[in-house]
């Protein structure tokens, strides 16, 4: 898995970076060294799909 900036992040220092596969992992880009948060692929797009549509 390679990890990329999320395009949700914006443009200021508090990014965060996500690896994409059967899980998303989830990482700050200021403490990569604290670990992941990982939830199953289908539950992130889910996310998104709900913080697109402002039902968060």
């Amino acid at each position: 898995m390679s990890w990329h900036k999320s395009s949700y992040s914006g443009k200021g220092p508090n990014c965060v970076e996500i690896a994409e596969g059967e899980n998303t992992l989830i990482r700050d880009t200021q403490h990569r060294d604290q670990g992941h948060l990982a939830v199953p692929a289908s539950e992130w797009h889910a996310f998104i799909i709900a913080t697109a549509n402002d039902e968060l």
